[in-house]
């Protein structure tokens, strides 16, 4: 390490009281897993092994000296120090340290130092330190009292044996009496004395002062206390709120008086975290951590009573689903039910499938089919909300249900129909709603939630399911908006949520390959998408192409083809000419899609871009992108070039007659026979035309001659019963000639080639050009094999 901010070294307390150097290194603060918290870590400068590792204990007293020295104790008489080569390091730490222990880094000690060691603090506080003796409760005393819940909130020790004072003391209602007497005489000084105590009082964070601050009876009081902030030129009024402005609505009748104070008492202390307290500071985040649970437990404890009730909850979603139930009744009820299903995010895993089983038997995915339909927008929301709590946690329960459906219910009343017809009717201009739709389809349709399921098909069926009965409905307003050439609709609520039914789309693209494959090409959906390319909201453009990017990096020749036929890239060519080169996102995305096609060498897409809209990108200069398509499609044009010419010349090596080659295959018998006739009626053929082989190829024709001249000594020196073999083998190979020359697709030439016939002509020089010898026999043969096989010649003998 370089960094000499942190340059320390380390010094260790030894038996004689001496401080001894355990050497020089770079320290540093991070979290330690074995040790659980953040530690303090010095590494020596030398080697970088460890010279110390130590974690910040909340209730160790750390002392800072001398601006560049940090002394604390770990156990017993063992102490260790920090000597800082710079100031401006041991600031750093010093500050992490007091971060950590909830403590302003302005101090120079973090704690009270006492000898006793930690067990002892805690294990036996009443061995420790004498109690604290808590003064009269008097207005005399008020500031006394204050200043000594202050001091007492520096060491876990103090907080301890404080909080234990005033329980035993019952010195919280006396408290209480004085603020009465205060409020009564109007002693403003006296009130703003009672604020800090009972500020103070909170931030003792224990359980058991709250049980008495927040009872029923002492509640408002302590509340009354909190109004009277010494910063605010008058006090506030938080009782005249929770009294009268703050209106507990009972949607159903609850029985159980020990549930209601438990609503009515968690209301009211959560209202006193989040409004009436002063918003904690960095030093202070932990120090309400007792309150936040005493929050958690009672909401927890809220919702296993309501649970248990099954009278209430019956009756609850008897009229939820009741078609008489008034609008303003059904609001509040699903209002509670939101409340209900928000509560249960405190449970652990196994007490929330529970709860949502209780609530699947209780038919709540029938009652959101009714409350997401209805026309109030606060019963809508809260609608939306509840499923999403639901699809969040178990989105298999709604695919279930949704198949469950398939037999006995109209595709429009299906859940996620009627989800969907949602997120297209949503009236808000910002389309808040249809977002969070959005959202929920997105978690149902994702096969990565699926794969944890108990019913291995649930993928199969719901995918299925979706793409048979709703994704028409999906797609309804974007086929309506692209009937045209233009777009019908460019108000910004039908853009927006074009784009969120084209994020969805894409989606699909990526996780559904199959399904969604049938329903693009079946129904021609990207030439609709790519409509909205001439949208005059670019981000709509961007959604369009960011669709076509995700289908070209499937690299499906599927898709690939039905791009090429439907000619699909000219609307985004022409966005990218209508962008006129200017440097934003579109033109950057344009030109992503055509690096990745180049890049990964797509020759299909390649050789259509380049031969369908080379004249307009050949003038694209300023990347060079487009060249080096062009130049990969020119490179791809050589070897597809060369391939075939290869390809003709071994397919023609292999027809020129055999005879002329040592031939080591045989033929069958009577095949030579019927062919031998068609070989003289071809060379009949070729001697009336005699631009077959012209002049200037007298020599190729000589060599005919000669060879043919040889061929018949040989056949008049051998006897007559060999004779057919020589006839067949010279036949055979007059045939084949006739053959590929028939046969082949790039030459096209009639059987008997006229003096006009150049192909013809051409190719049968090119025979006779490549036939020199026998050296390159094999790879002709091989040549022959791949392109136009042909049977055994026999040997010549």
């Amino acid at each position: 390490m370089t960094d000499t901010r942190r340059r320390v070294k380390l010094y260790a307390l030894n038996a004689d009281r001496q401080w001894d150097d355990r050497g020089t290194g770079h320290v540093s603060s991070s979290y330690v897993d074995r040790l659980k918290g953040i530690s303090l870590l010095v590494r020596a400068e030398s080697d970088g092994s460890l010279l110390l590792e130590s974690k910040i204990q909340p209730d160790t007293a750390y002392q800072k000296q001398q601006d560049t020295l940090i002394v604390w104790s770990e156990g017993d008489n063992f102490d260790l120090a920090l000597s800082f080569q710079e100031k401006a390091g041991c600031d750093e730490i010093w500050e992490k340290i007091c971060q950590v222990q909830g403590k302003d880094p302005s101090v120079d000690i973090t704690q009270d130092i006492v000898e006793e060691s930690e067990d002892e603090r805690f294990d036996d506080m009443s061995d420790s330190a004498p109690p604290i003796e808590l003064p009269p409760c008097e207005l005399s005393r008020l500031e006394e009292i204050n200043e000594l819940m202050g001091s007492c909130l520096t060491t876990p020790m103090r907080k301890e044996k404080l909080a234990v004072a005033i329980e035993n003391e019952g010195y919280i209602r006396k408290l209480l009496n004085l603020f009465h007497m205060c409020e009564d005489l109007e002693n403003t000084e006296g009130l703003h004395c009672l604020y800090e105590i009972f500020k103070n009082l909170i931030l003792l964070n224990k359980n058991a002062l709250f049980e008495v601050m927040f009872g029923e009876e002492a509640i408002f009081d302590v509340v009354g206390c909190l109004e009277y902030d010494p910063s605010s030129p008058a006090p506030k009024r938080h009782r005249q709120y929770l009294k009268q402005l703050a209106r507990f609505k009972e949607v159903i009748p609850i029985s159980n008086p020990e549930l209601l104070a438990k609503i009515h008492q968690t209301y009211r202390v959560q209202y006193i975290q989040d409004v009436v307290l002063p918003t904690p500071s960095v030093f202070e985040d932990n120090m309400l951590s007792t309150l936040s649970s005493f929050i958690f437990f009672n909401k927890v404890e809220i919702v296993t009573l309501i649970q248990e009730d099954e009278k209430f909850l019956s009756e609850l979603f008897a009229q939820l689903t009741d078609d008489g139930t008034d609008e303003q009744k059904r609001r509040d009820l699903v209002l509670f039910l939101k409340e209900f299903c928000n509560f249960s995010q405190n449970l652990q895993p196994q007490g929330k499938e529970s709860f949502y089983k209780t609530l699947s038997s209780l038919g709540i995915l029938p009652a959101l089919e009714i409350t997401l339909a209805a026309d109030d927008a606060q019963t809508k929301t809260a609608s939306i909300d509840i499923l999403t709590y639901i699809v969040e946690f178990s989105p298999s329960v709604v695919r279930d249900y949704t198949l469950q459906q398939t037999s006995n219910t109209d595709e429009d009343q299906m859940l996620i129909n009627v989800v969907i017809e949602q997120m297209i009717c949503d009236n808000d201009p910002e389309l808040g709603g249809a977002v969070q739709l959005m959202g929920i389809l997105r978690i149902l349709l994702d096969p990565e939630n699926m794969l944890a399921s108990v019913n291995k098909s649930e993928k199969t069926d719901f995918l299925n399911f979706f793409y048979k009965h709703s994704i028409h409905v999906l797609i309804a307003p974007l086929l309506a908006n692209t009937a045209e050439d233009h777009p019908a609709k460019e108000d910004y609520q039908t853009v927006q949520l074009l784009g969120l039914i084209l994020e969805l789309l894409s989606f699909c693209v990526e996780h559904h390959t199959y399904h969604i494959k049938n329903c693009i090409l079946n129904k021609d959906l990207l030439r609709r998408i790519l409509v909205l390319m001439k949208s005059t909201h670019t981000f709509l453009v961007l959604c369009a192409l960011r669709l076509m990017r995700k289908i070209i990096a499937l690299k499906d020749e599927f898709y690939y083809r039905y791009i090429i036929k439907g000619n699909l890239f000219a609307p985004v060519i022409d966005a990218f000419v209508r962008n006129n080169g200017r440097y934003n996102l579109l033109d950057s995305a344009i030109l992503e899609m055509f690096e990745f096609i180049k890049l990964e060498d797509i020759k299909s897409l390649c050789s259509h871009v380049v031969e369908n809209f080379g004249k307009v990108l050949d003038d694209i200069e300023y990347v060079q992108t487009f060249k080096a398509l062009k130049l990969r499609y020119d490179q791809h044009q050589d070897k597809l070039k060369d391939r075939d010419r290869t390809a003709l010349d071994s397919s023609i090596c292999s027809s020129v007659p055999s005879i002329l080659r040592n031939s080591r295959y045989r033929r069958d018998q009577r095949q030579l026979e019927e062919e031998e006739e068609m070989w003289f009626n071809e060379d009949d053929d070729f001697d009336d035309g005699e631009a077959v082989v012209p002049a200037a190829n007298d020599i190729l024709s000589k060599k005919l001659d000669s060879d043919l001249d040889s061929i018949g000594k040989i056949i008049d020196k051998k006897p007559d019963g060999n004779s057919p073999k020589l006839i067949n083998n010279s036949s055979k190979t007059g045939n084949i000639l006739n053959n590929n020359l028939s046969n082949n697709a790039t030459v096209g030439s009639p059987p008997s080639p006229t003096p006009g016939d150049t192909k013809s002509t051409s190719l049968f020089k090119k025979a006779l050009v490549d036939y020199e010898g026998d050296s390159d026999e094999d790879e002709e043969e091989e040549g022959s094999d791949v392109l136009s096989p042909s049977p055994k010649r026999a040997r010549l003998t």
